[in-house]
């Protein structure tokens, strides 16, 4: 790739023991392009929410990143970033929506306050000046302007994850994470979500890192795949490759596992 908005290198991600270490992530690289919806798919326990805080600069002890990894944002090395670069990266360049993010609102600030939070930190929005961008913001969601006086707890679960994903793209970052962005929503609503992105995706130029175990989602609206294993990229693809080719025994095991609405049935019979 000639232009990636994001290469990982050699990522590798201990989280440190009193006994022993656990390696969650194993040498790991791979390229999100320009533009690009790439999913990062596997099993819990993976490794795909650790490299996911890794990009944006999240982890915390007993997360060890070691020496020899790369995170490089249009050849900047996120790694070597100090507080002040940190605090301008996200948001900015990196947005990220986390996992159960339609729980990541505030409970007792309003939709308007929890903009104005975000606007007012990073780019010194006044309330006015704040109120008026989330209403431009809410409306690339589809929701109306007379939500910011709202609470959470007013909105149905579908509209405080989109809320969440309109306040990640409020400082036009160029790459947007999200991670497992649709877990306890229907499938209409899951449906609906990811349609919209990749409108604003194509409208506004940012690349998605869709992290997510749902294989038959992925497939749906990513470019390309990445398929992890015990911490290891073990496979790389076209999506449609990948759905269609899988090359490693693991990934043909993902789609095995899929239950199908057509074709014959099959049974496992119990031993005797």
């Amino acid at each position: 790739m000639t232009d990636p908005v994001l290469s990982i290198r050699n990522l590798t991600i201990d989280y440190i023991g009193q006994t022993s270490d656990f390696h969650a992530v194993k040498n790991v690289s791979f390229d999100v392009g320009r533009g690009e919806f790439f999913g990062l798919a596997g099993e819990s326990g993976c490794g795909k929410s650790t490299i996911a805080f890794a990009v944006s600069r999240l982890h915390r002890p007993p997360a060890l990143i070691r020496k020899g990894s790369q995170i490089l944002l249009e050849g900047r090395d996120v790694l070597q970033l100090d507080n002040k670069g940190l605090r301008d990266f996200r948001w900015r360049e990196v947005a990220m929506v986390f996992q159960s993010a339609m729980n990541s609102l505030n409970p007792v600030l309003t939709i308007g306050d929890q903009f104005h939070d975000v606007l007012h930190a990073h780019a010194g929005m006044t309330r006015a000046q704040s109120r008026a961008r989330a209403a431009e913001l809410l409306a690339l969601v589809d929701i109306p302007a007379h939500r910011l006086d709202a609470y959470p707890h007013q909105c149905s679960g579908g509209m405080r994850q989109r809320i969440v994903i309109a306040i990640c793209l409020a400082l036009n970052p160029k790459l947007l994470i999200m991670d497992e962005p649709t877990t306890a929503l229907d499938v209409v609503v899951q449906h609906e979500i990811l349609q919209r992105i990749n409108v604003l995706r194509k409208e506004l130029g940012f690349s998605v890192l869709f992290i997510t175990h749902d294989l038959g989602l992925m497939v749906q609206v990513s470019d390309r795949i990445g398929i992890m294993l015990e911490g290891e990229l073990v496979e790389v693809g076209e999506a449609q490759t990948i759905y269609n080719a899988p090359q490693h025994p693991y990934t043909r095991r993902l789609w095995a596992a899929m239950p199908r609405l057509h074709g014959a049935r099959l049974r496992q019979e119990a031993e005797q």
